[in-house]
């Protein structure tokens, strides 16, 4: 019987606690550390992310998942851990548990998605897939990033290891086809919110300045030859990267802020977006 630790355990000795657990349920592949812990940026009450890895051929068993996760969860319900693929392809399925105190997540990954993802990547094939909690969307170089920061717990076949070996270095097809889709997307995108700036359409010009921030965070990252997993924090990130463009995150942030509500104002945010398009433009020039 696995008891519920106190809040006093730190995320090292839990995430090492419940690698065990989970390695011991068949159908697991691998078990890895994800989020902000694998990368050391994590905080005491950050969450704790695992990677539950396996194969569609010999998937684990959800009943086994549920009975573990019941025995761990604080609230002793296993009822949080879903069907596999019930959040979609790409981020197919959970669990969002409190162990100790401290929110858990479970993440299912299908090893044979992950792996010709990640072929298709180190090729320059990018593609972008719509996804419950990416507002940008998925994107499918996103597993190679997730493979290349992570920490195994558990990895008996070593498959995790084979495929961090290929996140380094960055590949180079990789950013060539992230810098132009990206680029060119972002400025894309500025010139459709024109017309519907100047009819006041606020949530779509919105949108559309959310999106070409968003593609010019992927430009820097690549730039930088660092991988973009996750919205959140990005555009604080791409500003703080050894490559850069000075002003880049104030800007970005001022205006998804304040996009405006009549016509000008939108117009503004648009012209303003636009200057720092052609600033990363010039950048990518010059590196």
């Amino acid at each position: 019987m696995v008891r519920a630790e106190t809040s006093s355990e730190s995320a090292d000795d839990l995430a090492r606690r419940l690698g065990a657990v989970l390695a011991g349920v068949p159908g697991i592949a691998a078990v890895v550390v994800g989020g902000s812990m694998a990368r050391g940026e994590g905080r005491p009450d950050s969450d704790l992310d695992l990677g539950i890895y396996y194969h569609p051929g010999r998937p684990p068993s959800i009943a086994a998942l549920r009975e573990v996760a019941a025995r761990l969860d604080d609230r002793h319900s296993g009822a949080a851990v879903t069907e596999l693929g019930a959040w979609g392809p790409w981020i197919n399925g959970g669990a969002w548990l409190r162990i100790g105190g401290r929110k858990v997540d479970w993440i299912f990954r299908d090893l044979s998605r992950v792996t010709a993802s990640i072929a298709d990547s180190r090729e320059g094939r990018i593609a972008v897939h719509y996804q419950p909690g990416h507002p940008f969307g998925f994107v499918s170089y996103t597993y190679l990033g997730e493979v290349a920061n992570c920490v195994p717990l558990y990895d008996p076949a070593a498959e995790i290891a084979s495929l961090k070996a290929l996140a380094v270095p960055y590949p180079p097809f990789l950013k060539r086809a992230i810098v132009d889709r990206f680029l060119w997307e972002a400025d894309f995108t500025l010139e459709t919110a024109r017309s519907p700036a100047s009819r006041g359409d606020v949530s779509y010009v919105a949108g559309c300045l959310f999106r070409a921030a968003f593609c010019l965070a992927q430009v820097l990252f690549a730039l930088n030859e660092r991988y973009l997993i996750n919205e959140k924090g990005a555009v604080a990130a791409a500003g703080t990267l050894p490559i850069h463009v000075p002003g880049f995150t104030k800007l970005a942030e001022g205006i998804l802020g304040r996009a405006g509500e009549t016509p000008q104002a939108l117009h503004g945010s648009i012209e303003c977006l636009g200057e720092m398009v052609a600033a990363v433009r010039d950048l990518v020039s010059r590196v």
